[in-house]
C-alpha cells in the first residue's frame, strides 16, 4: 500500500525543506516517563555499535581493523537514514498480515498512544542498525566495500522491516501469538543467518582451510579489544531488553523492566560460565574468546522471553545457547564457512535456539507451566519463518551482487589488508 500524501513529503524532503509531520498521537496521551525511559534505552542500544565494533575487530586480523570500523558507521549512517525513509513505514504501517505500507519519510501514522513517533522511530532505528552489524562479522576481511554498503542499505529498507512487520507490526506472527519480546529471532536470528549467507557465497578467507581440508586457526590480533566490545554489548543490552516494555510509568512497568534487567544479566553471566566449564573440559584450558562469545550467547538466547521467563529459566537458557553456541561454532568450520568472529553461532543459533526455549519456559503458556505444546509450535513456526526469510533474501541479495558487480576483493588486497586499498589509510601506523 502506498500513502498517497508520501509522494508530496518526498518531494519536499528532496527540496530540504521536510515539514514537521501531524502527529497522529494526542500529545495529551504521551507519557514523559515511558518516553525517556524509551529514548535513554535506544541510547544504551546505540552504545552497542561501538561494542559490536570492538568484538569485530579485536577478532580479526590488524590490516583489516579500518575497514571494521568503517563498516559499522556505515550500518547506522544508512540504517537511520533509510530506515526512516522507508522501512519504518514496511514495519509498522497498515498493510496486511505480511507487509505494512509505504509512508516516505514519515512517522505521523504510528499510533502507540504512550511515547511520540519520533521516539519509536530512533528506538526501532537501533534494533535495525544491529541487524545489519552482525552481518558485518560473518563477512570480514574479503568482502568489497562498497558492496557491503548496498548490503546494509537492503538490509534497512526491506529485509528488517518486512519479518519485524509480521510480529512487532501487527502482522501474521502476532495473530498466531509468536512472543519475541525484543528479537531473539526478530533481530538476532534474522542477522544471522544473512551472515550464513553472506559466509556462503563469499567462500573462506584465504589460508583459512589446507589442501586437504584442515582448517587452520586465524587468530584476532587484540583480545583486549574483543573483551571490552562483550563489556559494552552487556552493558547496552540493558536498554535492548527492558527497553522494549516501552514504558516505565506505574508500579508494574517497574516490575516487569527490574525482572528483565535480572533475567537478561542472569542469562548472560551462565552463558559465559557454561562456554567457561565446556571449553576448560573439552581442550584443557578455558578460552576466553570462547567466553566472550558464551556470554552474547546467552544474551542473544534470552532476548525473546526475558519478560516471561523465570531468572531461573534464564540460567538454563544460557547454558544451554552457550553448549550450544561452541559445539556451532566447530561444526561452522568442520564444513568450511569461514565465520571469522562466530556470528552465525551466536546470533543465528542462539537466536533460534532462545525463541523456541520460551515456548518451555514462558509463565504463561510455555510447556513447562501446563501450556502444553501449543506456544512451543507456535515459537518453532516464527522462527523459522524469520530464518527462511532472511537467508533466502539473503542468498538472492548476494548472488545477484556477486554476478553483477563481485563481492569479494582480489586476492592481493586480502592478503596486503583491506584497510589501505579500501580506505587509503590503516587504523595502526608505527
Amino acid at each position: 500500500m502506498i500513502n498517497t500524501d508520501s509522494l508530496s513529503v518526498l518531494t519536499n524532503a528532496v527540496a530540504g525543506i521536510i515539514p514537521e509531520a501531524n502527529n497522529a498521537v494526542s500529545a495529551s496521551s504521551i507519557n514523559s516517563l515511558d518516553t525517556v525511559w524509551v529514548l535513554i534505552a535506544s541510547m544504551l542500544v546505540f552504545f552497542m555499535q561501538p561494542g559490536f565494533a570492538l568484538v569485530e575487530a579485536g577478532f580479526t586480523r590488524s590490516k583489516n581493523t579500518a575497514n571494521i570500523l568503517m563498516k559499522n558507521f556505515v550500518d547506522f549512517m544508512a540504517g537511520s537514514f533509510f530506515y526512516w525513509m522507508i522501512g519504518f513505514g514496511i514495519m509498522y504501517g497498515i498493510g496486511n498480515g505480511f507487509f505494512g505500507s509505504i509512508h516516505l519519510f514519515d512517522t505521523s501514522f504510528f499510533g502507540c498512544s504512550n511515547i511520540p513517533p519520533e521516539c519509536a522511530l530512533f528506538f526501532q532505528t537501533v534494533f535495525c542498525a544491529t541487524t545489519a552489524t552482525i552481518v558485518s562479522g560473518a563477512m570480514a576481511e574479503r568482502t568489497k566495500f562498497s558492496m557491503y554498503v548496498v548490503c546494509s542499505i537492503v538490509i534497512s529498507l526491506l529485509i528488517y522491516p518486512v519479518e519485524g512487520h509480521w510480529s512487532w507490526g501487527n502482522g501474521w506472527l502476532s495473530s498466531l501469538g509468536f512472543h519475541d519480546f525484543a528479537g531473539s529471532s526478530i533481530v538476532h536470528a534474522c542477522g544471522g543467518f544473512l551472515a550464513l549467507a553472506g559466509a556462503i557465497v563469499l567462500g573462506p578467507r584465504i589460508g583459512k582451510y589446507t589442501k586437504e581440508g584442515k582448517a587452520i586457526a586465524i587468530p584476532g590480533h587484540n583480545l583486549v579489544l574483543a573483551v571490552l566490545g562483550v563489556f559494552i554489548l552487556w552493558f547496552g543490552w540493558f536498554g535492548f531488553n527492558p527497553g522494549s516494555q516501552l514504558a516505565a510509568s506505574g508500579p508494574d512497568n517497574a516490575r516487569a523492566i527490574s525482572h528483565i534487567i535480572c533475567t537478561t544479566n542472569m542469562a548472560a553471566a551462565t552463558g559465559g560460565l557454561g562456554a567457561l566449564i565446556l571449553t576448560w573440559l573439552i581442550y584443557g584450558k578455558p578460552s576466553l574468546s570462547l567466553v566472550c562469545n558464551g556470554v552474547l550467547a546467552g544474551l542473544v538466547g534470552i532476548t525473546a522471553g526475558c519478560d516471561t521467563v523465570s531468572i531461573g529459566s534464564a540460567a538454563i537458557t544460557g547454558i544451554i545457547c552457550s553448549f550450544l553456541m561452541t559445539g556451532s561454532v566447530s561444526l561452522i568450520d568442520k564444513i568450511h564457512i569461514d565465520d571469522p568472529v562466530g556470528a552465525v553461532s551466536v546470533h543465528g543459533v542462539c537466536g533460534f535456539t532462545g525463541t523456541i526455549l520460551t515456548g518451555f519456559f514462558a509463565r504463561e503458556g510455555g510447556l513447562f507451566y501446563g501450556g502444553g505444546w501449543h506456544m512451543v509450535g507456535i515459537q518453532t513456526l516464527g522462527a523459522l519463518s524469520i530464518i527462511a526469510w532472511a537467508f533466502g533474501l539473503g542468498m538472492i541479495m548476494f548472488i545477484i551482487l556477486k554476478k553483477i558487480h563481485g563481492i569479494r576483493v582480489s586476492p592481493r588486497m586480502e592478503e596486503e589488508g583491506l584497510d589501505i586499498y579500501e580506505h587509503g589509510e590503516t587504523a595502526y601506523n608505527s
